[in-house]
């Protein structure tokens, strides 16, 4: 377990163009140090802000896009194409405008393919992808993801965990479909906690008032059945890139005064 460490900027816009240079800087490092890199996505306003941000970013094409695998923390449990998918608005903010391999872009089932409307068959599959991508080194039934990002919503939510209900408590299923959410659409697809800490780093997003709250209590100590965002972090760096908004109801003591 990783101690998070926090950096605050002026407002999401500025937050948004920090975080794509800082993947970029990322991925860059990883693909020259083992040839390859993983990112997983997260969609949201502050998800598809950052890839938004990346994709006009002028250092955009540092990366060799060839040998990025993508993989997703969640998904609403929609039909393909839906707009209310993350895949589709992720290929609308970036994918579609960069030359991936499309053999390594991962997106989680939709509710009309091959597993019709069983999110948990659909979930299973998806667990299966990962873990037939994880290698020897990785230890465990998913790849060591370089960076896993996770928006962070109100009730302190990441991915499609929710405070109290079953995802959040799995500990065993590296990916669950999760029904009953407290948000629209109720049936999802999610990583688990487990599978979110395999990652060798886990940059957590908020921006906006509506996110100070919840910045607040999972940073405060709170358990992660109550507040998931507490429970996610990388083995090698938990990073929370906030704007001032997100970050007004936090001490000040506990991020240095250069990031605000």
């Amino acid at each position: 377990m990783s101690a998070a460490q926090l950096v605050v900027h002026r407002d999401k816009e500025l937050m948004a163009q920090a975080a794509a240079a800082r993947l970029i800087t990322k991925v860059v490092d990883a693909q020259a140090a083992r040839g390859s890199a993983s990112v997983v996505l997260t969609g949201g306003r502050n998800g598809n802000g950052l890839l938004a941000a990346l994709s006009s970013a002028p250092a955009r094409d540092a990366i060799d896009w060839s040998r990025l695998d993508l993989w997703w923390g969640d998904e609403r449990f929609l039909p393909e194409g839906d707009p209310e998918r993350n895949v589709t608005q992720a290929r609308a903010a970036l994918l579609d405008s960069v030359p991936l391999d499309p053999a390594r872009v991962h997106p989680m089932p939709a509710s009309d393919g091959a597993y019709g409307s069983d999110a948990d068959a659909a979930a299973a599959a998806y667990a299966a992808e990962l873990a037939a991508a994880a290698g020897p080194e990785d230890h465990g039934p998913v790849p060591t993801f370089d960076v896993l990002m996770l928006g962070v919503g109100p009730d302190t939510h990441v991915a499609s965990l929710f405070p109290e209900l079953p995802a959040v408590r799995e500990t065993e299923r590296t990916v669950v479909g999760v029904h009953g959410a407290p948000k629209p659409p109720p049936t999802r697809i999610s990583l688990t906690l487990p599978a979110i800490r395999a990652a060798r780093e886990v940059w957590l997003l908020a921006a906006g008032e509506d996110k100070a709250k919840a910045a607040q209590i999972a940073l405060s100590g709170a358990g992660e059945i109550q507040a998931p965002a507490a429970g996610a972090y990388g083995r090698a760096r938990t990073l929370w890139l906030l704007d001032a908004a997100a970050a007004s109801q936090l001490p000040r003591g506990l991020y240095p005064p250069a990031s605000a």
